[in-house]
């Protein structure tokens, strides 16, 4: 109990060191890394990272994965900003005693964008697309009946055209139960190294200026400004009601201290009926400037059901209001499980 103690700590002191601050905003990169994942989590308002577990707790809490020591598979697809859409898969099965892996990977399709040039600012007839991905290795393990714990590694890779940046990130989570009602978890995301965009693209050819005509262009190598990845530490609380054997309530809320931007204030409330249909809702609240924040309230719904002998099913669908876009996002979310 008193490592398991430490190990809070230590994630809180951690934090601490990452808290908001709002004169850095617009200063990190990697922002897909900030883009969530799965109905459920989302409709929560991402607050349910205490007793959040399986495959969606890879982004959330890497902690709830071999809560339950399943082999599941998922796929989620996001309907996100400015017709960019995103899609996750993830893979995850229990070890037994060791814990459960899992494998996850995020990729971002940004469609086709015309190529301009200084020659032809309109386009010159050729398109591209930029690939991001987000590669992830997950390890949870449950310690007792009350402590499970998990980390993830993730490889970053950026590309646009022939200029890329690479950077690695873990993330590190425990769930604590106080009772089969009440339980609270600390997590702490995307630690890891700088990246930096390098490329034949950043090789520029142009003529030097006093020389003749017909003279070689000289060539210079543009060095892009290293940037840091957006970072942050999230603390929160998990309660359930078992209103009766048919019904069941859960209340969550989730205070995130960003290192490059405003602190998040998660709310999120989830009610189940036989353990099969559920309805969700959420909100976040920025800490400062309020009114600058895009995202609204968040609605969701699901259905878990058997499908016979050892197999699971389950649908989920989310809502997300966007402020100052056209279109909300839309986020749906389908699992497989095998006991």
């Amino acid at each position: 109990m008193k490592k398991i103690l430490l190990l809070i700590l230590t994630l809180l002191l951690a934090g601490s060191v990452y808290a908001g601050d709002v004169a850095r905003k617009g200063t990190t990169g990697a922002e897909q890394l900030l883009i969530p994942i799965g109905a459920r989590g989302i409709a929560t308002g991402g607050a349910f990272l205490a007793n959040i577990s399986g495959l969606e707790s890879i982004y959330y809490n890497p902690a709830g994965l071999d809560v339950t020591q399943q082999t599941e598979a998922m796929f989620s697809y996001v309907s996100y900003l400015a017709d960019i859409n995103v899609s996750y898969f993830a893979v995850g099965t229990s070890l037994g005693d060791f814990g459960s892996i899992g494998l996850d990977l995020k990729t971002l399709d940004f469609g086709d964008i015309p190529v301009t040039t200084v020659q032809f600012p309109d386009g010159d007839g050729t398109t591209y697309s930029p690939t991001y991905l987000t590669l992830g290795f997950t390890y949870s393990k449950v310690l007792t009946d009350r402590i499970s714990i998990g980390t993830n590694l993730k490889l970053i890779t950026e590309e646009i055209q022939n200029t890329s940046a690479t950077g690695f990130a873990v993330d590190a989570g425990v769930q604590y139960r106080f009772t089969q009602s009440l339980s609270l978890a600390a997590v702490i995301k995307n630690i890891g190294t700088n990246m930096e965009y390098s490329g034949p693209d950043l090789t520029v050819h142009t003529g030097i200026p006093g020389t003749i005509p017909g003279a070689q262009n000289g060539t210079y190598q543009v060095v892009a400004e290293s940037f840091q990845i957006p970072s942050y530490f999230q603390l929160a609380l998990t309660y359930a009601l078992n209103i009766n054997e048919q019904n069941n309530l859960s209340f969550a809320g989730a205070y995130t201290a960003n290192n490059s931007l405003e602190d998040i204030a998660n709310f999120g409330l989830e009610y189940g009926f036989m353990n099969i249909f559920f309805i969700r809702g959420g909100y976040n609240y920025l800490v400062e400037n309020s009114s600058d924040y895009i995202y609204g309230m968040t609605f969701g719904a699901g259905i878990d059901y058997k499908l016979g002998g050892d197999v699971g099913f389950a649908f989920d669908y989310a809502f997300r209001d966007v402020k100052d876009f056209p279109k909300p996002n839309h986020i749906f979310t389908v699992k497989l499980a095998f006991q």
